[in-house]
């Protein structure tokens, strides 16, 4: 039996910072059917034209959350308030704790910059436990090659594992709550099922390609596809060569209470997370 299909979501397109044309399917009306996912930001493909000063989101603060970011094209620079910073290229994820809070900065990478060439990444924004809201915040870069990959397809298709456990196989990062994401390429003509615990949250998000799921329904570039919990099967078909991730865990059952970049579970807690920004708790940078 197969998952019943809630909705197929278009993105809206929109600019963060001064250098990231995003298209957003999330949040929008199924927030709360793809718990503990937050928002989905699809920045490019776009092309970066040479520079010597990058391009990027300014300084800007969070609490109460992570942000998950898979980089398919380009090279991105971080650095927070938390004394963490990087760069990372084609096939990496960073994994950010913002915890009890930090102000961060993402960037073109200042080579890529210089250079210029063509960006893709997603940014997820996850939610985490009320009891593990203010924990310290911790920085996590999982390169290309320690995420493990598991065949498909006659040996042609992909399944990167990045947290969870798929197919017997463990990604590499660390959750707070339980969270599978799958970042999957597959060959036009594939058959793919997957199989996901029902009592988990599931979306696939397309970042390139056309899917028919269970045979009849499509779901293109830029689309969002958020499912139900009556069944665990998903049967997806390949009309054209696909790449496209799948975000799937156990829903948090708590308040939730957001504003810009903090994501509590009561509003006093959000008024206490501008004060503590504001007061300068979560840090600056020198420069």
């Amino acid at each position: 039996m197969n998952r019943r299909i809630f909705q197929v979501i278009d993105g809206v397109q929109k600019q963060v910072g001064e250098g990231f044309a995003v298209t957003s399917p999330m949040p929008g009306s199924r927030i709360r059917q793809l718990s503990p996912f937050l928002l989905i930001d699809h920045t490019g493909p776009m092309q970066v034209q040479p520079t010597d000063k990058p391009l990027g989101a300014d300084p800007h603060p969070h609490r109460g959350f992570e942000t998950v970011t898979v980089v398919y094209q380009g090279y991105l620079a971080h650095r927070d308030t938390a004394g963490y910073s990087g760069k990372i290229g084609p096939g990496d994820v960073q994994w950010m704790t913002a915890g009890a809070g930090l102000l961060h900065e993402e960037r073109h990478e200042k080579e890529f910059a210089k250079q210029g060439g063509v960006l893709e990444l997603i940014q997820l924004w996850v939610n985490v436990p009320r009891k593990d809201k203010m924990a310290p915040p911790r920085y996590q870069e999982l390169r290309s090659g320690s995420i493990p990959i598991i065949p498909t397809a006659e040996g042609k298709g992909t399944i990167r594992v990045v947290s969870g456990n798929y197919g017997g196989v463990a990604g590499p990062a660390e959750t707070f709550s339980p969270i599978t994401i799958l970042d999957i390429w597959q060959p036009k003509g594939a058959k793919l099922q997957l199989d996901l615990p029902a009592t988990y949250n599931v979306g696939i998000y397309v970042v390139k390609g056309s899917i028919l799921l269970h045979g009849n329904r499509p779901a293109q570039t830029k689309q969002l596809v958020v499912f139900g919990w009556d069944a665990e099967g998903i049967e997806l078909t390949f009309e054209e060569d696909t790449t496209f991730l799948v975000l799937a865990g156990e829903p948090i059952e708590e308040p939730l209470a957001t504003y810009g970049p903090f994501v509590m579970n009561t509003n006093q807690e959000l008024v206490q997370a501008i004060a503590d920004y504001e007061n300068g708790q979560m840090g600056s940078f020198a420069d």
